[in-house]
């Protein structure tokens, strides 16, 4: 498993920037999974949290934020760019605690691809706090989903 990248060099391969890019580090990956670990459940300025805390709902824009560091660390390695991808669903997911900001630490992320192509991915995710599950799913990833439309034409107002 290849490894060590940090905020920054997140922030430079997903779109997500400034307190939206969630991940302090990618701590490993290969061709199927990633490993990755946040820090920002516990920032009180974290942009999900709301006048309650984080809700471990939350979990799942970390995992999607790991599978698109995944994607794009994999088109790289092949001296591509990766596709634009949008979170199509998450499925089967499984919360084993209500909220994440009152978990002291680091939270580890794993997203492992299980099956895709060109145009899609389903990942699987676990949200990990002091080697615990907290949050378990999968996701699926729609890639490029405006390849191959055509654009509405222009309407001329008079």
């Amino acid at each position: 498993m290849s490894g060590g990248l940090d905020h920054a060099g997140i922030a430079a391969r997903i779109p997500h920037q400034g307190t939206m890019c969630l991940l302090d580090a990618a701590l490993g990956w290969d061709a199927q999974a990633i490993r990755a670990r946040a820090v920002s459940h516990a920032d009180p300025l974290n942009p999900l949290r709301g006048r309650h805390g984080l809700p471990a709902a939350a979990a799942i824009e970390y995992a999607a934020q790991a599978a698109a560091l995944h994607g794009g660390l994999l088109a790289e390695a092949d001296g591509a760019t990766a596709a634009p991808g949008y979170l199509a669903s998450a499925r089967a997911i499984t919360f084993h605690r209500l909220r994440l900001d009152d978990l002291p630490g680091p939270l580890e992320i794993e997203a492992v691809r299980q099956a895709g192509d060109a145009r899609q991915l389903l990942y699987g995710f676990a949200v990990r706090h002091a080697g615990e599950v907290v949050v378990e799913g999968r996701l699926a990833v729609v890639l490029d989903a405006l390849a191959g439309t055509t654009p509405a034409p222009e309407t001329r107002q008079p």
